[in-house]
């Protein structure tokens, strides 16, 4: 414990982060089952709002198996583990990636990769959590969630703190079985955070637009609603080959299909969340 203190006391000092007036659209990146690109999605969900312009943060909120900080590449100082145990604040446990939010890339808030040390945090714990990422929020435009796959208690408490669940969903049976799972505990347990579906790893559109049908059809017909449809990414094994080399896509080929359409997805959330502001 000592040497976690000593060296969040080393750490340089960070840059005064201006406040916003509004705090930042959260989008939990979710997914019923594991294995669906639920990471890389939020990894390139994240870099696309930055290069957009948007200050961005994103959060490793998979308490069980954090891996954000080694699909980056990145080595972070401190994590989620340091903050629960009060060694240091929030906002100190932020990682900027490609020279953080304040420089045109964005800053990570990791989880502790290859410990499950957090998968079994208390509900209160998980709440104060959750409400120090809605007050860190003031600071960004955008928040991104890495959620944990699946439909477990402080999985749903994270989400509960979204304006949005970004539904990852491939065309494997389990995969569309386990979304429409956790679309429909998200309605019940929190009915003002809008689920919202992308299709990855599609062989083509209109397989993609298949996939979205079936999920929507099941929402319709036993949920009462339909959830939109965000986008679809296709297929490439340039995604594959990208997380072996803990390097973003987006920073290594950006006109890669995956990245053209998951920069669609992100343009397509950030409309919808101006539009939300206006209407209110």
């Amino acid at each position: 414990m000592s040497f976690m203190m000593r060296k969040s006391q080393e750490r340089p000092a960070p840059r005064p982060t201006p406040r916003r007036v509004e705090p930042a659209s959260i989008i939990a990146v979710a997914s019923g089952k594991g294995g669906v690109g639920k990471t890389f999605m939020a990894i390139t969900l994240a870099s696309a709002f930055a290069q957009a312009g948007k200050r961005t943060l994103l959060v490793d909120g998979d308490l069980g198996l954090a891996n954000v900080d080694v699909q980056l590449g990145i080595a972070p100082e401190t994590d989620l583990a340091a903050v629960i145990a009060g060694w240091v604040e929030l906002d100190d446990a932020v990682t900027p990636v490609d020279g953080g939010a304040a420089d045109g890339g964005f800053d990570v808030l990791p989880g502790r990769s290859g410990s499950g040390a957090l998968a079994e945090l208390p509900p209160e714990e998980v709440a104060r959590l959750a409400a120090g990422l809605s007050a860190l929020a003031l600071q960004y435009d955008q928040v991104v969630v890495d959620l944990g796959a699946g439909i477990e208690a402080n999985c749903m408490r994270l989400a509960r703190a979204a304006d949005k669940a970004l539904m990852v969903i491939t065309d494997e049976p389990t995969s569309m079985t386990d979304a429409y799972a956790f679309i429909k505990v998200l309605r019940g347990y929190a009915p003002n955070v809008e689920p919202v579906v992308c299709i990855n790893q599609a062989d083509s559109r209109a397989a993609g637009q298949r996939t979205y049908e079936a999920i929507a059809r099941a929402c319709q017909t036993f949920l009462g609603f339909r959830p939109h449809l965000a986008g679809v990414v296709i297929r490439d094994p340039k995604v594959r080959d990208a997380i072996r080399c803990q390097k973003t896509l987006i920073s290594t080929d950006p006109q890669a299909q995956p990245i053209q359409d998951a920069i669609a997805i992100s343009q397509m959330l950030i409309g919808a969340a101006s539009a939300a502001e206006l209407g209110n």
